[in-house]
């Protein structure tokens, strides 16, 4: 019988118990950043009397939705898997398979992707029932996002106790595997072995928190899926004097004239000056708007740097992309270009070879999904690695089942013991300077 009910550092949580595992919804791990808190390092949670339901998946971060047509059809057609937005956002979900907290379990910590302007941890394309069939517990965590994530000021900087603004979402990343490190044994976890992982802007998470010297020793192994590598076209250097030039025309646009003005603002007044702020940066600025910012602190330097440097934590990589992925056209595709981001991911093995790192693990996605003609797009292997093709609307196949199985398998590998090769599987090859050895799942 897996454990439903767990004593943490802040209380007891009882969860939901599962057929073979036991399932914690919305687990706070930081106090509300709301108020005094807005633009703030989180702070730890309140510890409570009595039991903590972790029953419901909480409201995802602040965010405006953007409609996609791709998007909404693929992970946002069930009204289930859909939650309002709040500032009171700082939450992490568990799967445990442990029936006690003296198992020690690999742990795999999953940062959801979405531009760094969307997302939550309870997309309906996560879960972590088969990651739990292989023993390995999966944490799914919110951070803020966007204006309220990833805002930098003058103002900002001159409170702040380290002389940097912005990063606030990656310190709730940060602040989220704290809390996992600390209490995941109480879920039968290992805090020794938490493997980070992420996809997209959750992949640009993933390289900023082993590119950081504020998460330790606390990560012993990253995934990083469309979205990390080496000169990838993703993994923008925005200095903290960049960053708080953007954020000067955002909060010209609100009209605050001082932060405890600004931090008065509505959501919505601060969303309506962002619409318009959005409009004004895209005649200056061509990236993403809101970015992790290399401030010296959280992010002490560039990050291909830190990848030429070999500071970078010295840990087993798996990366890859899709066949279809962003950066890449259908026609650079149909000639057998690859993308930026596929190169960009063999680039950082043989990089970080060469600093004397051991050769990363590198994929390369190319099953076109069947039921239209998006191919393998970016987000697509989502439902592959998860093993949740069954809430997918999609007419998927015995093949994309044992794909799926595969996938899982090799990821669930990986986490336990940093190689992701095992009985029963084609094997994987770590991608080096002499072979360049690339996996394909297809």
């Amino acid at each position: 019988m897996a454990l439903s009910t767990v004593r943490t550092q802040y209380g007891v949580i009882c969860g939901l118990a599962r057929e073979g595992y036991s399932e914690f919804r919305g687990i706070p791990y930081a106090a509300p950043p709301v108020g005094e808190l807005r633009w703030k390092a989180p702070q730890p949670p309140a510890p409570w009397q009595g039991e903590y339901q972790a029953v419901k998946f909480p409201a995802q971060s602040m965010q405006k939705k953007r409609p996609s047509a791709l998007y909404d059809k693929e992970f946002r057609d069930d009204e289930r898997w859909l939650f309002p937005s709040s500032e009171d956002s700082l939450y992490l979900n568990i799967w445990t398979p442990a029936e006690t907290g003296q198992e020690a379990l690999p742990v795999v910590f999953w940062i959801h992707g979405g531009a760094f302007m969307g997302g939550c941890g309870g997309e309906k394309e996560f879960d972590g029932k088969r990651f739990c069939e292989k023993k390995v517990i999966l944490v799914t965590v919110n951070y803020r996002l966007n204006l309220f994530g990833f805002l930098a000021h003058p103002w900002l900087t001159e409170e702040s106790p380290h002389h940097v603004s912005g990063n606030y979402g990656i310190l709730d990343q940060i602040a989220a595997l704290r809390w996992v490190r600390e209490n995941i044994s109480a879920f039968g976890g290992d805090p020794e072995n938490i493997t980070v992982m992420g996809q997209s802007a959750g992949a640009m998470s993933v390289q900023t928190l082993v590119s950081s010297p504020l998460t330790e020793n606390w990560i012993s192994k990253a995934i990083l899926q469309s979205g990390g590598g080496y000169q990838n076209g993703m993994n923008e250097d925005v200095s903290l004097q960049e960053a708080e030039k953007l954020g000067a025309i955002f909060v010209e646009e609100t009209g605050a004239t001082s932060l405890k003005e600004l931090r008065s603002q509505t959501p919505e007044q601060l969303y309506a000056a962002f619409g318009s702020f959005m409009e004004k940066i895209s005649k200056l600025h061509s990236g993403l708007p809101m970015l992790p910012v290399v401030d010296g602190y959280v992010l002490p330097e560039g990050y291909n740097a830190q990848v030429e440097n070999g500071t970078v934590k010295k840990i087993p990589y798996l990366l890859g992309s899709n066949l279809d992925d962003i950066f890449v056209s259908p026609e650079e595709t149909a000639a057998g270009q690859k993308s930026k981001l596929y190169q960009g991911c063999v680039a950082w093995s043989q990089k970080l070879e060469s600093a004397g790192f051991p050769p990363a693990y590198v994929y390369f996605f190319t099953r076109r999904l069947p039921g239209d003609d998006a191919g393998a797009f970016h987000s697509a292997e989502l439902w592959y690695m998860f093993g949740t093709l069954e809430r997918c609307w999609r007419p998927f196949t015995e093949h994309d089942y044992r794909l799926s199985e595969a996938m899982v398998s090799y990821w669930a590998n990986f986490i336990r013991s940093g190689n992701p090769n095992g009985e029963g599987l084609p094997q994987w090859k770590p991608c080096t300077i002499s072979g360049g050895d690339v996996l394909e799942l297809g």
